[in-house]
Protein backbone atom coordinates (compact mmCIF):
# COMPACT_ATOMS: atom_id res chain seq x y z
CA UNK A 1 0.00 0.00 0.00
CA UNK A 2 1.39 2.89 -1.29
CA UNK A 3 2.18 5.59 1.97
CA UNK A 4 -0.47 8.29 1.93
CA UNK A 5 1.56 12.06 1.39
CA UNK A 6 1.37 14.26 4.36
CA UNK A 7 -0.26 16.98 1.78
CA UNK A 8 -3.00 14.24 0.89
CA UNK A 9 -3.70 13.78 4.46
CA UNK A 10 -3.87 17.30 5.57
CA UNK A 11 -6.15 17.74 3.00
CA UNK A 12 -8.44 14.90 3.92
CA UNK A 13 -7.74 15.99 7.28
CA UNK A 14 -8.86 19.52 6.28
CA UNK A 15 -12.74 18.23 4.88
CA UNK A 16 -13.06 16.03 7.91
CA UNK A 17 -13.07 19.47 10.11
CA UNK A 18 -14.97 21.69 7.53
CA UNK A 19 -17.35 19.04 5.99
CA UNK A 20 -17.37 17.42 2.82
CA UNK A 21 -19.52 19.81 0.91
CA UNK A 22 -17.06 22.19 1.16
CA UNK A 23 -14.77 19.90 -0.61
CA UNK A 24 -16.69 18.59 -2.88
CA UNK A 25 -18.94 21.19 -3.76
CA UNK A 26 -16.29 23.26 -5.93
CA UNK A 27 -14.92 26.33 -5.09
CA UNK A 28 -15.88 27.96 -1.64
CA UNK A 29 -17.38 31.70 -1.44
CA UNK A 30 -14.00 33.29 -0.30
CA UNK A 31 -12.06 31.58 -3.44
CA UNK A 32 -14.69 32.90 -5.72
CA UNK A 33 -14.61 36.27 -4.54
CA UNK A 34 -10.53 35.88 -5.17
CA UNK A 35 -11.24 34.61 -8.89
CA UNK A 36 -13.10 37.48 -9.46
CA UNK A 37 -10.99 40.07 -8.18
CA UNK A 38 -8.13 38.22 -9.99
CA UNK A 39 -10.16 38.79 -13.26
CA UNK A 40 -11.06 42.14 -12.69
CA UNK A 41 -7.40 43.02 -11.95
CA UNK A 42 -6.35 41.27 -15.32
CA UNK A 43 -9.31 42.77 -17.50
CA UNK A 44 -7.45 46.68 -16.34
CA UNK A 45 -4.41 45.28 -16.87
CA UNK A 46 -5.00 43.97 -20.38
CA UNK A 47 -7.71 47.34 -21.33
CA UNK A 48 -4.72 49.57 -19.76
CA UNK A 49 -1.87 47.46 -22.10
CA UNK A 50 -4.81 48.65 -24.83
CA UNK A 51 -5.05 51.94 -24.24
CA UNK A 52 -0.47 52.14 -23.84
CA UNK A 53 0.05 50.72 -27.29
CA UNK A 54 -2.73 53.30 -28.70
CA UNK A 55 -0.94 56.46 -27.09
CA UNK A 56 2.22 54.98 -28.81
CA UNK A 57 0.73 54.86 -32.01
CA UNK A 58 -1.17 57.88 -31.78
CA UNK A 59 2.08 59.57 -30.67
CA UNK A 60 4.04 58.03 -33.72
CA UNK A 61 1.62 59.09 -35.64
CA UNK A 62 0.04 55.98 -36.88
CA UNK A 63 -4.07 56.75 -36.30
CA UNK A 64 -5.78 54.19 -37.65
CA UNK A 65 -3.73 51.83 -35.51
CA UNK A 66 -4.33 54.03 -32.56
CA UNK A 67 -8.19 54.23 -32.59
CA UNK A 68 -8.05 50.31 -33.18
CA UNK A 69 -6.12 50.16 -29.98
CA UNK A 70 -8.15 52.60 -28.08
CA UNK A 71 -11.78 51.05 -28.89
CA UNK A 72 -10.03 47.48 -27.96
CA UNK A 73 -9.11 49.10 -24.14
CA UNK A 74 -12.87 50.62 -24.59
CA UNK A 75 -14.33 47.05 -25.05
CA UNK A 76 -12.63 45.53 -22.54
CA UNK A 77 -13.29 48.73 -19.79
CA UNK A 78 -15.90 51.50 -20.97
CA UNK A 79 -15.48 53.20 -17.77
CA UNK A 80 -12.17 55.01 -18.17
CA UNK A 81 -11.48 58.58 -18.86
CA UNK A 82 -8.26 58.79 -20.41
CA UNK A 83 -9.63 56.31 -22.93
CA UNK A 84 -12.61 58.20 -23.97
CA UNK A 85 -10.15 61.38 -24.01
CA UNK A 86 -7.39 59.48 -25.85
CA UNK A 87 -10.20 58.23 -28.77
CA UNK A 88 -11.22 62.30 -29.17
CA UNK A 89 -7.80 62.78 -29.41
CA UNK A 90 -6.99 60.59 -32.32
CA UNK A 91 -10.21 61.31 -33.92
CA UNK A 92 -9.31 65.48 -33.49
CA UNK A 93 -6.26 64.65 -35.72
CA UNK A 94 -8.59 62.63 -38.00
CA UNK A 95 -10.66 65.06 -38.55
CA UNK A 96 -13.87 63.25 -37.38
CA UNK A 97 -14.92 66.53 -35.31
CA UNK A 98 -18.26 65.12 -34.33
CA UNK A 99 -17.42 61.77 -33.34
CA UNK A 100 -14.75 63.52 -31.06
CA UNK A 101 -16.90 65.16 -29.37
CA UNK A 102 -19.07 62.15 -28.73
CA UNK A 103 -15.64 60.53 -27.31
CA UNK A 104 -14.95 63.86 -25.10
CA UNK A 105 -18.64 64.17 -23.65
CA UNK A 106 -18.51 60.91 -22.79
CA UNK A 107 -15.68 61.49 -20.66
CA UNK A 108 -17.06 65.00 -19.02
CA UNK A 109 -20.20 62.16 -18.56
CA UNK A 110 -17.37 60.18 -16.31
CA UNK A 111 -15.85 62.92 -14.88
CA UNK A 112 -16.91 66.64 -15.34
CA UNK A 113 -13.66 68.01 -13.90
CA UNK A 114 -11.32 66.12 -15.49
CA UNK A 115 -9.11 69.24 -17.51
CA UNK A 116 -8.05 67.00 -19.83
CA UNK A 117 -11.42 66.50 -21.32
CA UNK A 118 -12.27 70.20 -21.05
CA UNK A 119 -9.04 71.13 -22.75
CA UNK A 120 -10.06 68.34 -25.53
CA UNK A 121 -13.18 70.27 -25.94
CA UNK A 122 -11.81 73.46 -26.21
CA UNK A 123 -9.87 72.08 -28.51
CA UNK A 124 -12.74 70.80 -31.19
CA UNK A 125 -14.49 74.03 -30.62
CA UNK A 126 -11.82 76.08 -31.66
CA UNK A 127 -11.97 74.02 -34.36
CA UNK A 128 -15.19 74.28 -35.52
CA UNK A 129 -15.42 77.61 -34.88
CA UNK A 130 -17.20 78.58 -31.79
CA UNK A 131 -14.75 80.51 -29.77
CA UNK A 132 -16.74 81.25 -27.33
CA UNK A 133 -17.54 77.77 -25.94
CA UNK A 134 -14.19 76.91 -26.77
CA UNK A 135 -13.05 79.73 -24.31
CA UNK A 136 -15.72 78.18 -21.71
CA UNK A 137 -13.68 74.96 -22.15
CA UNK A 138 -10.32 76.29 -21.98
CA UNK A 139 -11.35 78.48 -18.81
CA UNK A 140 -12.79 75.00 -17.18
CA UNK A 141 -9.15 73.62 -17.94
CA UNK A 142 -7.55 75.97 -16.11
CA UNK A 143 -10.21 75.79 -12.83
CA UNK A 144 -9.27 72.22 -12.73
CA UNK A 145 -6.03 72.79 -12.87
CA UNK A 146 -4.59 75.96 -12.70
CA UNK A 147 -0.64 74.69 -12.55
CA UNK A 148 -1.10 73.59 -15.77
CA UNK A 149 0.51 76.15 -18.31
CA UNK A 150 -1.15 75.15 -21.50
CA UNK A 151 -4.78 75.56 -20.12
CA UNK A 152 -4.43 78.84 -19.04
CA UNK A 153 -2.39 79.68 -22.35
CA UNK A 154 -5.28 78.19 -24.82
CA UNK A 155 -7.75 80.34 -22.91
CA UNK A 156 -5.60 83.35 -23.08
CA UNK A 157 -5.24 82.92 -26.43
CA UNK A 158 -9.05 82.26 -27.44
CA UNK A 159 -9.09 85.62 -25.20
CA UNK A 160 -6.84 87.64 -27.67
CA UNK A 161 -8.75 85.80 -31.07
CA UNK A 162 -12.06 87.47 -28.97
CA UNK A 163 -10.18 90.58 -29.02
CA UNK A 164 -10.05 90.90 -25.90
CA UNK A 165 -6.64 91.25 -24.92
CA UNK A 166 -6.87 93.10 -22.03
CA UNK A 167 -9.19 90.43 -20.55
CA UNK A 168 -6.22 87.83 -21.20
CA UNK A 169 -3.76 89.80 -19.81
CA UNK A 170 -5.62 90.25 -16.35
CA UNK A 171 -6.69 86.31 -16.35
CA UNK A 172 -2.79 85.60 -16.88
CA UNK A 173 -1.71 87.83 -14.27
CA UNK A 174 -3.99 86.44 -11.59
CA UNK A 175 -2.70 83.01 -11.78
CA UNK A 176 -0.32 81.98 -9.28
CA UNK A 177 2.08 80.38 -12.12
CA UNK A 178 2.25 83.57 -14.38
CA UNK A 179 5.32 85.15 -13.07
CA UNK A 180 7.07 82.08 -12.74
CA UNK A 181 6.11 80.07 -16.35
CA UNK A 182 7.85 80.82 -19.65
CA UNK A 183 4.44 80.01 -21.73
CA UNK A 184 2.88 82.25 -19.89
CA UNK A 185 5.66 85.22 -19.82
CA UNK A 186 5.36 84.95 -23.77
CA UNK A 187 1.79 85.14 -24.13
CA UNK A 188 1.83 88.62 -22.17
CA UNK A 189 4.62 89.60 -24.35
CA UNK A 190 1.96 88.96 -27.29
CA UNK A 191 -0.37 90.99 -25.55
CA UNK A 192 1.83 93.63 -24.71
CA UNK A 193 2.71 93.86 -28.55
CA UNK A 194 -0.73 93.53 -29.84
CA UNK A 195 -1.35 96.94 -27.12
CA UNK A 196 1.60 98.83 -28.40
CA UNK A 197 3.91 98.73 -26.00
CA UNK A 198 7.22 96.93 -27.35
CA UNK A 199 8.89 97.83 -24.00
CA UNK A 200 6.73 95.69 -21.53
CA UNK A 201 6.95 93.06 -24.38
CA UNK A 202 10.68 92.96 -24.02
CA UNK A 203 10.49 92.66 -20.41
CA UNK A 204 8.15 89.90 -20.82
CA UNK A 205 10.80 88.46 -23.35
CA UNK A 206 13.50 88.39 -21.36
CA UNK A 207 11.73 86.49 -18.30
CA UNK A 208 10.46 84.18 -20.30
CA UNK A 209 14.00 83.44 -21.94
CA UNK A 210 15.62 83.48 -18.56
CA UNK A 211 12.49 80.79 -17.22
CA UNK A 212 13.18 78.50 -20.56
CA UNK A 213 16.99 79.54 -21.52
CA UNK A 214 16.56 76.42 -24.10
CA UNK A 215 14.16 77.81 -25.96
CA UNK A 216 14.93 79.46 -29.13
CA UNK A 217 11.70 80.71 -29.97
CA UNK A 218 11.54 82.66 -27.25
CA UNK A 219 14.53 84.55 -27.66
CA UNK A 220 14.49 85.35 -31.28
CA UNK A 221 11.10 86.86 -29.84
CA UNK A 222 13.43 89.30 -27.56
CA UNK A 223 15.22 90.17 -30.28
CA UNK A 224 12.62 91.27 -32.60
CA UNK A 225 11.02 93.56 -29.48
CA UNK A 226 14.70 94.19 -28.90
CA UNK A 227 15.38 95.52 -32.13
CA UNK A 228 11.96 97.78 -32.30
CA UNK A 229 13.09 99.67 -29.02
CA UNK A 230 16.30 100.21 -30.51
CA UNK A 231 17.89 98.00 -28.20
CA UNK A 232 20.99 97.02 -31.25
CA UNK A 233 23.73 96.11 -28.53
CA UNK A 234 21.72 93.59 -26.84
CA UNK A 235 19.82 92.08 -30.27
CA UNK A 236 23.50 91.97 -32.01
CA UNK A 237 24.72 89.61 -28.85
CA UNK A 238 21.41 87.59 -29.06
CA UNK A 239 21.64 86.99 -32.79
CA UNK A 240 25.19 86.04 -32.81
CA UNK A 241 24.80 83.80 -30.12
CA UNK A 242 21.86 81.94 -31.81
CA UNK A 243 23.99 81.78 -35.34
CA UNK A 244 26.30 80.25 -33.56
CA UNK A 245 23.75 77.26 -33.49
CA UNK A 246 24.63 74.79 -35.86
CA UNK A 247 20.60 74.42 -36.69
CA UNK A 248 20.25 78.15 -37.47
CA UNK A 249 23.71 79.00 -38.80
CA UNK A 250 22.72 79.50 -42.27
CA UNK A 251 19.73 81.13 -41.45
CA UNK A 252 19.62 83.54 -44.23
CA UNK A 253 16.86 86.09 -41.92
CA UNK A 254 19.14 85.73 -39.16
CA UNK A 255 21.88 87.19 -41.43
CA UNK A 256 19.48 89.88 -42.49
CA UNK A 257 18.76 90.86 -38.29
CA UNK A 258 22.26 90.54 -37.51
CA UNK A 259 23.41 93.39 -40.40
CA UNK A 260 20.25 95.68 -39.33
CA UNK A 261 21.90 95.19 -35.64
CA UNK A 262 25.11 96.12 -36.68
CA UNK A 263 23.89 98.81 -38.67
CA UNK A 264 21.88 100.42 -35.33
CA UNK A 265 25.48 99.68 -33.26
CA UNK A 266 27.52 101.78 -35.34
CA UNK A 267 29.21 99.14 -36.80
CA UNK A 268 28.36 99.41 -41.30
CA UNK A 269 31.81 97.69 -42.16
CA UNK A 270 30.66 94.24 -40.65
CA UNK A 271 27.03 94.87 -41.50
CA UNK A 272 28.31 95.15 -45.39
CA UNK A 273 30.61 92.18 -45.04
CA UNK A 274 27.26 90.01 -44.14
CA UNK A 275 25.30 91.75 -47.39
CA UNK A 276 28.26 90.88 -49.12
CA UNK A 277 27.81 87.69 -48.21
CA UNK A 278 24.42 87.12 -48.83
CA UNK A 279 24.40 88.47 -52.25
CA UNK A 280 27.29 86.35 -53.81
CA UNK A 281 25.42 83.34 -52.50
CA UNK A 282 23.60 81.12 -55.12
CA UNK A 283 20.44 82.95 -56.03
CA UNK A 284 21.83 85.68 -53.95
CA UNK A 285 21.70 88.33 -56.62
CA UNK A 286 17.91 88.66 -56.63
CA UNK A 287 17.45 89.08 -52.55
CA UNK A 288 16.25 92.69 -52.42
CA UNK A 289 16.76 93.06 -48.87
CA UNK A 290 20.40 92.41 -49.40
CA UNK A 291 20.69 95.08 -51.62
CA UNK A 292 18.81 97.58 -49.72
CA UNK A 293 21.11 96.59 -47.02
CA UNK A 294 24.47 97.07 -49.06
CA UNK A 295 23.55 100.43 -50.45
CA UNK A 296 22.49 102.05 -47.19
CA UNK A 297 26.09 100.29 -45.71
CA UNK A 298 27.83 101.46 -48.88
CA UNK A 299 26.09 105.13 -48.46
CA UNK A 300 27.04 105.11 -44.64
CA UNK A 301 31.19 104.64 -45.06
CA UNK A 302 31.14 106.36 -48.44
CA UNK A 303 31.43 104.12 -50.85
CA UNK A 304 29.07 105.37 -53.62
CA UNK A 305 30.36 103.25 -56.55
CA UNK A 306 28.73 100.41 -54.80
CA UNK A 307 25.74 102.52 -53.60
CA UNK A 308 24.67 103.50 -56.79
CA UNK A 309 25.43 99.96 -58.20
CA UNK A 310 23.34 99.02 -55.06
CA UNK A 311 20.71 101.87 -56.28
CA UNK A 312 20.32 100.73 -59.30
CA UNK A 313 19.86 97.14 -58.43
CA UNK A 314 16.93 97.79 -56.24
CA UNK A 315 15.08 100.16 -58.96
CA UNK A 316 15.76 96.90 -61.03
CA UNK A 317 14.08 94.53 -58.94
CA UNK A 318 11.43 96.39 -57.25
CA UNK A 319 10.77 99.68 -59.51
CA UNK A 320 7.47 99.86 -57.59
CA UNK A 321 9.03 100.30 -54.04
CA UNK A 322 10.57 103.70 -52.81
CA UNK A 323 13.65 102.01 -51.58
CA UNK A 324 15.90 102.55 -54.69
CA UNK A 325 14.38 106.14 -55.46
CA UNK A 326 15.71 107.00 -51.65
CA UNK A 327 18.81 105.64 -51.79
CA UNK A 328 19.84 107.92 -55.28
CA UNK A 329 18.20 111.14 -53.85
CA UNK A 330 20.82 110.68 -51.21
CA UNK A 331 23.55 110.14 -53.33
CA UNK A 332 22.88 113.38 -55.30
CA UNK A 333 22.23 115.44 -52.80
CA UNK A 334 25.45 114.30 -51.48
CA UNK A 335 27.15 114.99 -55.04
CA UNK A 336 25.59 118.35 -55.16
CA UNK A 337 22.82 117.23 -58.13
CA UNK A 338 19.84 118.91 -56.35
CA UNK A 339 17.93 118.88 -59.34
CA UNK A 340 18.74 114.74 -59.88
CA UNK A 341 18.57 114.27 -55.81
CA UNK A 342 14.80 116.45 -55.86
CA UNK A 343 13.39 114.62 -59.20
CA UNK A 344 14.36 110.82 -56.99
CA UNK A 345 12.80 112.08 -53.94
CA UNK A 346 9.66 112.87 -55.75
CA UNK A 347 9.69 109.68 -57.33
CA UNK A 348 10.18 107.80 -53.74
CA UNK A 349 6.53 109.87 -52.27
CA UNK A 350 5.33 108.92 -55.66
CA UNK A 351 5.07 105.50 -54.40
CA UNK A 352 5.41 105.77 -50.61
CA UNK A 353 3.50 108.80 -49.49
CA UNK A 354 3.11 107.99 -45.87
CA UNK A 355 6.53 107.74 -44.62
CA UNK A 356 7.44 111.18 -43.17
CA UNK A 357 11.28 110.78 -43.73
CA UNK A 358 10.73 111.05 -46.92
CA UNK A 359 8.81 114.43 -47.03
CA UNK A 360 11.42 115.30 -44.63
CA UNK A 361 14.31 114.89 -46.64
CA UNK A 362 12.22 116.50 -49.83
CA UNK A 363 11.99 119.40 -47.46
CA UNK A 364 15.49 119.37 -47.09
CA UNK A 365 16.41 119.29 -50.92
CA UNK A 366 14.13 121.80 -51.88
CA UNK A 367 15.66 124.38 -48.97
CA UNK A 368 18.89 123.54 -50.69
CA UNK A 369 17.28 124.71 -53.57
CA UNK A 370 15.96 128.02 -52.51
CA UNK A 371 12.58 126.60 -52.43
CA UNK A 372 11.04 127.63 -49.23
CA UNK A 373 7.48 127.61 -49.66
CA UNK A 374 7.13 124.12 -51.22
CA UNK A 375 10.40 123.09 -48.30
CA UNK A 376 7.96 124.05 -45.47
CA UNK A 377 5.04 122.50 -47.41
CA UNK A 378 6.63 118.81 -47.40
CA UNK A 379 8.36 119.70 -43.61
CA UNK A 380 4.63 120.39 -42.96
CA UNK A 381 3.52 117.07 -43.95
CA UNK A 382 5.84 115.10 -42.06
CA UNK A 383 5.72 116.76 -38.97
CA UNK A 384 1.53 116.15 -39.60
CA UNK A 385 2.68 112.31 -40.26
CA UNK A 386 4.36 111.74 -37.19
CA UNK A 387 4.04 114.79 -34.45
CA UNK A 388 6.01 113.07 -31.61
CA UNK A 389 9.28 113.95 -34.17
CA UNK A 390 10.86 117.04 -32.48
CA UNK A 391 12.96 117.40 -35.41
CA UNK A 392 10.45 117.62 -38.09
CA UNK A 393 8.66 120.18 -36.14
CA UNK A 394 12.18 122.16 -35.62
CA UNK A 395 12.61 122.18 -39.62
CA UNK A 396 9.70 123.64 -40.00
CA UNK A 397 10.15 126.62 -37.35
CA UNK A 398 13.27 127.17 -39.51
CA UNK A 399 11.48 127.31 -43.01
CA UNK A 400 8.83 129.55 -41.77
CA UNK A 401 11.71 131.93 -40.42
CA UNK A 402 13.07 131.72 -43.95
CA UNK A 403 9.67 132.67 -45.75
CA UNK A 404 8.66 135.16 -43.32
CA UNK A 405 11.58 137.05 -44.11
CA UNK A 406 10.53 137.29 -47.67
CA UNK A 407 13.02 134.80 -49.17
CA UNK A 408 13.05 135.13 -52.57
CA UNK A 409 10.09 133.27 -54.45
CA UNK A 410 9.84 130.46 -55.93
Amino acid sequence: MKRISRIALAAGVACTLTGLSGCIGGHGKYTQEHISLAKEKMSFMKAATEWDLARQAFLAGDLEKALDKVDGSLSINDTVVKSHVLKGRILIEMGDLGNAIKSLHTAETLSAEDPDTQYYLGVVFERLARPEEALKHFENACEFDDYNPGYAVAAAEMMIDLDRSAQAKRYLETLPMSANNAGIQQTLGHIALIQHDPKQAELHFRDARLLAPDDTGILEELIHTQMKNGHYADAERNIAALLENFEHKDRRDLKLLHAKALMGTGRPVEARSIYQELLSIKNGKSDLDSWIGLGNTSYAINDDRSARRAAARIVALSPNTHDGYVLWAMLHHRTGELDKALSSINDAIDRNNEDADLFAFRAVVQRDLGMYRSALSSAARASSLDPSNTGYGKLVGSLQSRVYANAPSE
